[in-house]
């Protein structure tokens, strides 16, 4: 049992969502997105084995540009690369292969990286190796003359127009050169400041000439460089693939989009399902206080270093049951919830404890008669079913085993015991099964002694106590029952749960 000196808080306090019942619940469906890492593993690895890539090379061009500076951002080797995918060039390149092959499918084939501002990685796959280098040969050949043909276009368009600006400025010289004459400022008094501006404008049509015949010849000049500057500098080559090496990229790739699709599946399904785990959420929606926990583990023969251990937590489970039993003067059952096959051994458990103080029946009431149809062994306890509850004797102690999960008949709950203990599996039910569970129980004037809860989250620090009706509760049997034998025992009061809490809009929408 679990105690604690706090109150729990109260339904209106409650957050919205309660990070650590998240991480709790994601963790207990760790089978889930541990299936999903290691499905993610299994498909990355069959997708390098089952889809190796194709055949391919790989070439490497330096590109040199008449607009190069030191600061550029890149921005002529991306015009580069997407004048790598055009149809001009794919269409040279399945020229120089003699190819009737499409050039817009042949551009799905190739893809160019700029590595640098001035470097051009051309990548081409093929049906074979031999292919794809020849494919990236003619593609980087394409691409070189294409390119040299464009600055050097680019160059002697700029040249022609500056020597028609000069030709022009020639032309307008000749015409000052015929206005001037043979005249000189001595010679014409009268229009000295005339000649004097003629003479000036020809001498800035002189610099202006020579200033357009030096920037032509620049132009003419830099086109050299260019095309000198553009080559192969990688020669193509085809890229050995390692499987091994793609098998482990894949694997981990998968693994890790199987891990995050797994616990994002997983952190949705227990925000949507609302399955409380933490033993504070169980006892709160069941108006029950946890009295007792059980892993699963420890309910099956488990190995055999382990037996101990196991062996030692049903004793005391069996042990804290036995005393609830014995100090009940009513029968008292056992109400399974996701656990019907625990409970049994819970309850055959029990039965063998309490059989030292007399003849016990076992009043099997789960679904399919589990009790009732196994066979017995020696010194098992007698099982009944349910419909030969009402015909067994009186004077034998009786337990009984239930069910209250979804399809249960509530009434005949009664029959089983007039108090009873629930046993419930964490994450099982939702929060509204529970609240359902505890006000069919109240209506049956059913008390719940209290929760067996098995499977617990191992690191949950909860308090699965509930510090309100001590007329149900087992630290309060002691008081109760000196009052009732003094005759001052209170008219005993249903607690309140938190699904009666919420209203009676919620009461309804629970049933």
């Amino acid at each position: 049992m679990t105690t604690s000196t706090t109150s729990e808080p109260s339904a209106a306090a409650a957050p919205l969502l309660d990070l650590q019942a998240l991480v709790v619940a994601v963790r207990r469906r760790r089978r889930l997105w541990c299936a999903m890492a290691l499905l993610g593993l299994l498909a990355g690895a069959a997708v390098a084995v089952l889809m190796p890539p194709p055949p391919s090379a790989v070439t490497k061009v330096l590109v040199a540009h008449k607009e190069d500076q030191p600061n550029d951002t890149g921005t002529l080797i991306r015009t580069d690369v997407e004048l790598l995918q055009t149809t001009r060039i794919a269409d040279k390149a399945l020229h120089a292969l003699k190819s009737p092959e499409n050039p817009e499918d042949f551009m799905r084939d190739y893809r160019g990286t700029g590595l640098t501002n001035n470097l051009l990685q051309i990548d081409v796959t093929g049906d074979s190796d031999a292919e794809a280098v020849a494919r990236a040969k003619a593609l980087a050949d394409a691409f070189v003359t294409d390119h040299v043909r464009r600055m050097g276009d680019a160059a002697q368009a700029e040249a022609k127009a500056l020597l028609d600006q000069r030709d022009r400025m020639r032309d307008e010289l000749a015409q000052v050169n015929k206005e001037i004459g043979d005249r000189s400022p001595e010679s014409d008094p009268e229009a000295s400041a005339s000649i004097e501006s003629l003479f000036a404008r020809r001498a800035e049509l002189n610099s202006r000439i020579a200033d357009f015949d030096q920037r032509a010849a620049e132009a003419r000049t830099g086109t050299p460089k260019v095309i000198a500057g553009t080559q192969i500098v990688d020669a193509p080559r085809a890229v050995r693939h390692s499987l091994p090496k793609a098998a482990a990229t894949n694997s981990a790739i998968g693994l890790v989009l199987g891990l995050v699709l797994g616990l994002a599946l997983a952190a949705v399904g227990t925000v949507v399902a609302d399955r409380p785990v933490l033993r504070r959420d169980i006892a709160a929606n069941l108006g029950a206080s946890v009295i007792a926990e059980l892993r699963r583990a420890s309910l099956r023969s488990g190995r055999l270093w382990q037996r101990r251990r196991t062996r030692a937590a049903r004793e005391r489970l069996t042990a804290t049951l036995a005393r609830t039993v014995r100090g009940s003067a009513e029968p008292v059952s056992l109400l399974e919830l996701g656990c019907a096959r625990g409970t049994s051994v819970i309850a055959l458990d029990l039965a063998r404890a309490l059989a030292a103080d007399g003849p016990v029946v076992i009043v099997d009431g789960l679904p399919g008669a589990r009790l009732a149809g196994r066979r017995p062994k020696p010194g098992d306890p007698t099982v009944v079913s349910g419909e030969r509850a009402a015909v067994a004797p009186h004077q034998e102690r009786r337990l009984g085993v239930g069910s209250v999960a979804p399809g249960t008949a509530w009434t005949d709950l009664q029959y089983l015991g007039a108090e009873t203990v629930l046993v419930v599996r964490a994450g099982h039910g939702s929060a509204a099964w529970l609240h359902t569970v505890a006000r069919q129980l109240a209506d049956q004037r059913i008390p719940v002694i209290g929760v067996v809860l098995i499977d617990p989250d191992p690191r949950d620090r909860t308090d699965g106590t509930l510090w309100d009706g001590l007329h149900t509760a087992l630290r309060g049997r002691s008081e109760r029952t000196a009052r009732q034998s003094n005759g001052t025992a209170p008219r005993r009061t249903e607690r309140q749960p938190m699904w009666a809490a919420r209203g009676p809009d919620n009461d309804q929408e629970a049933r």
